[in-house]
């Protein structure tokens, strides 16, 4: 029988993917240069759009747009400051103290024909949550740029098919730990780089691990997005046969 709480999550996965702000209409993303940037599909402009109109505006320092309706700031949400002008949601996204602006096309469709291996109870793990004596720097290599440094605190320990697993938690994602993990199914049935796994119902010493939860990054979405890969420990020699399949996969449910 496949849990309510499941098919909640796999309903909720697919709305954030269709979201404006998701990862379905991402068309650009652009290094801002320091000073004002002339923005727009037009060829004479500093930061060349795929999308949108041939002279949108102009991006000051500080991230607000002039345009010919007047000047628009930058909000900040829950995220990253955005704006919606010209039928784009635009973004600005900064890495390494680097700024750049994403570019969203609100006009395209958003559609995604997501996979799943059947659910399998077997692979929803209660680990052993275990806090680090001294936190650590961890070098985590990214798809889409350099390599960035995290401070890992947390790791979470399980047996499983006879492997004693071990799982850095190298991200932190709404007060929750994210792995990022890579296995024998990776690049077969699911998708190359990685899958993320938020980890859940944390206790002081112990976490659930439900793998069939597992989802692809939004690297396997759009080329336009930055995403962290495994660290070594995160690479396991197991074939994890649950959550989400590569994209155009013929099996799952």
């Amino acid at each position: 029988m496949i849990p309510a709480d499941y098919t909640r999550w796999q309903a909720e996965r697919l709305r954030a993917l269709q979201a404006a702000d998701g990862w379905l209409n991402l068309t650009d993303r652009l290094e801002i240069a320091p000073g004002a940037q002339r923005v727009g599909s037009g060829p004479d402009n500093d930061l060349i759009l795929s999308c949108g109109p041939e002279h949108l505006g102009t991006l000051l320092p500080g991230f607000t747009l002039q345009t010919t309706e007047g000047t628009h700031a930058f909000v900040a949400g829950d995220g990253n400051p955005e704006l919606r002008v010209g039928g784009l949601l635009l973004e600005i996204h900064t890495v390494e103290d680097q700024p750049a602006l994403r570019v969203r096309d609100l006009t395209l469709p958003r559609h995604a024909d997501l996979r799943y291996f059947p659910y399998d109870p077997d692979w929803k793990i209660r680990a052993r949550w275990e806090t680090l004596s001294v936190p650590q720097a961890q070098r985590v290599d990214q798809k889409g740029a350099g390599a960035t440094t995290v401070t890992l605190t947390h790791r979470a320990h399980f047996s499983h098919e006879g492997h004693e697993v071990i799982l850095l938690a190298t991200h932190w994602k709404s007060g929750q730990p994210m792995f990022v993990i890579r296995d024998w199914t990776s690049g077969v049935e699911t998708y190359a780089a990685s899958r993320f796994l938020i980890g859940e119902d944390m206790a002081a010493d112990a976490i659930t691990l439900d793998f069939n939860k597992a989802y692809n990054p939004p690297c396997a979405f759009t080329d336009f997005a930055i995403c962290p890969l495994p660290p070594r420990e995160n690479i396991l020699p197991l074939t994890i046969r649950a959550g989400e399949m590569a994209l155009g996969a013929d099996e799952g449910v």
